[in-house]
C-alpha cells in the first residue's frame, strides 16, 4: 500500500491500453455530449475533425478508467480527489483508437488542517497508439498519510 511517505516527486508512471470504439463514441455522446460531429458520420465530415471523433467528456472518461485499472495494481491509500486543472483536448480521438496514460508527480504537501491525509499533484498525459498526446490534465490527489 502506497501513503503520503512513498510518494516521490518526479516519478514517472505509464499504463493503461483502452480501445475507443465506434457504438461507445456515438453511445456517450448521445446521452453526455449530443453535437453532430460526435454522432454521424456525415456531420463529421463536414467539420475540421474529418470523422466521427470521441467527445472530450469521453476522452476523460476512458482516462480515468485507466486511471482506476491502475490503482487496482498499484494500491494506493487514497482518499479522492478535489478536482482537476487545465484539462486541455490537443487532438482528436477517433474510433479505432487505442489510448494510454502517463503520469508524473510534481508536488506534495501534507495538510496542515488535516494531519492525517496528504496531497500530491500530478501531470496526466493520454496518448494514442501513434505515440501523439491527445490530452493533458493536472490533477490533484488525496492521500493518507502513514503515520499520523
Amino acid at each position: 500500500m502506497m501513503y503520503f511517505e512513498d510518494i516521490e516527486i518526479g516519478t514517472i508512471r505509464r499504463f493503461g491500453h483502452y480501445s475507443v470504439s465506434r457504438e461507445e463514441v456515438i453511445e456517450f455522446a448521445s446521452k453526455y455530449d449530443p453535437q453532430p460531429f460526435h454522432l454521424s458520420d456525415e456531420a463529421a465530415a463536414l467539420t475540421h475533425f474529418g470523422r466521427l471523433s470521441a467527445s472530450g467528456w469521453h476522452t476523460c472518461a476512458m482516462t480515468m478508467a485507466m486511471l482506476v485499472e491502475n490503482l487496482k495494481e498499484t494500491k494506493q491509500a487514497g482518499l479522492g480527489s478535489p478536482g482537476l486543472d487545465e484539462i486541455r483536448w490537443l487532438k482528436p480521438v477517433y474510433p479505432g483508437d487505442t489510448l494510454s496514460v502517463e503520469t508524473e508527480i510534481v508536488d506534495k504537501k501534507r495538510s496542515s488542517s488535516r494531519p492525517e491525509m496528504g496531497s500530491f499533484r500530478s501531470n496526466i498525459r493520454v496518448f494514442n497508439q501513434d505515440g501523439v498526446m491527445v490530452v493533458t490534465m493536472k490533477s490533484i490527489g488525496l492521500i493518507r498519510v502513514r503515520n499520523a
